[in-house]
């Protein structure tokens, strides 16, 4: 004789020789014989024994339980207490049904996108994130959906639910804001067989991700192949010369040739331009020797210009006072002035005009 008490909101099952023969709700009772008693809570989901099958066969038991099966192709979550408790895969679960109010939701994953009636709030809950695949995308950008190899639709920004089920999907995520490319060490041979080294600068955008991404492969690279040889063939058939002359119209022709070709491609050329154009030493040491000759030949001019405004200036001068002689005579002074002011001391001998003498001393 034993004596089985259970618990309130608990369930006791006898077993005799692994066979269910009772079972027993809250309260105290008395069993006979050697007997195996096993004792569940409510409150927690019933347990998928290899023998759950047998189990259900007793009608008791089998009012307490709500069995759920769940197909491959679904999935169903399960609320406790109206508050969301877990997702349920593929296979059976049982719950109890007095002690707590359980609600079941049934979904398909057949379909791709997560049904919209599925909170988001529920997508990082629980387990939710083995059903769920979830793809953000970022105000500044655009995704291609591709599902199962096939290019399904564009993505705009925002955030969206996937089932993970066997359907194999990929995300392609672009940038459509406007970027730059930079195209370094340019090696280039101008029409006079003069070696540079160009740096190219472009500045693009975007504008068709369908034709971009999907219709062309490596889009970028495209871009880069046809500034490349748009900008050999320019300067190939430029000499040096003309290419320091026209570098800055070079970049707008350039620009109007090229932007139909890259348009083609879904992509819109804003502007493009030489940064640098690097010159070998031997070149570069002759530019140098020409910048110089050509500095020195401007000063010597400038030079030229002075000194011939000088002379003209004391010739004017030398006119007014031969046609003037107060003039000359205040010139005269104005030279004493200044001699005398380096002249410490100033003897004169005899009578006579002072003016005079003063005069003959300083025209000797």
């Amino acid at each position: 004789m034993k004596k089985l008490q259970v618990k309130t909101n608990h369930v006791a099952l006898v077993f005799n020789q692994g066979e269910l023969t009772k079972v027993y709700q809250t309260g105290q009772y008395i069993i006979w014989g050697n007997k195996e008693i096993v004792q569940f809570n409510k409150a927690d989901m019933f347990p998928v024994r290899e023998d759950v099958d047998a189990l259900l066969q007793n009608s008791t038991l089998q009012a307490m339980l709500n069995v759920i099966d769940v197909l491959d192709n679904e999935v169903v979550l399960v609320f406790k207490n109206k508050v969301f408790m877990t997702a349920l895969g593929a296979g059976r679960h049982i719950f109890w049904k007095d002690a707590i109010e359980f609600t079941f939701e049934r979904y398909n994953i057949d379909t791709i996108e997560v049904d919209e009636t599925i909170p988001r709030v529920l997508t990082n809950k629980g387990n939710m994130g083995q059903f769920i695949r979830k793809v953000v995308v970022s105000a500044n950008e655009r995704a291609l959906l591709i599902i199962n190899g096939k290019f399904e639709r564009i993505l705009e920004a925002g955030e969206y639910r996937f089932w993970n089920n066997d359907s194999i999907i990929e995300t392609q995520y672009i940038d459509i804001r406007q970027q730059n490319m930079e195209m370094n060490g340019q090696e280039i041979l101008t029409k006079d067989k003069v070696q540079l080294r160009v740096n190219f600068s472009l500045t693009y955008q975007v504008k068709d991700l369908l034709v971009a991404y999907v219709d062309n492969k490596d889009v970028e690279r495209q871009v880069y192949t046809i500034i490349q040889l748009m900008l050999r063939e320019k300067i190939g058939r430029m000499s040096f010369d003309e290419l320091m002359e026209n570098k800055e119209n070079l970049s707008g022709d350039l620009l109007q040739e090229v932007k139909a070709s890259i348009a083609a491609l879904g992509i819109d050329l804003t502007a493009c331009g030489i940064k640098d154009i690097i010159l070998p030493g031997e070149i570069r040491e002759i530019m140098n020797q020409v910048l110089v000759a050509e500095k020195k030949a401007q000063a010597n001019m400038i030079t030229r210009r002075e000194e011939t405004a000088a002379t003209r200036s004391l010739l004017n001068t030398a006119k007014l006072m031969e046609e003037n002689e107060m003039l000359l005579k205040l010139k005269e002074m104005e030279y004493i002035e200044k001699i005398a002011e380096k002249v410490g001391e100033i003897s004169l001998s005899g009578g006579g005009n002072v003016l005079q003498q003063l005069k003959e001393v300083f025209g000797k």
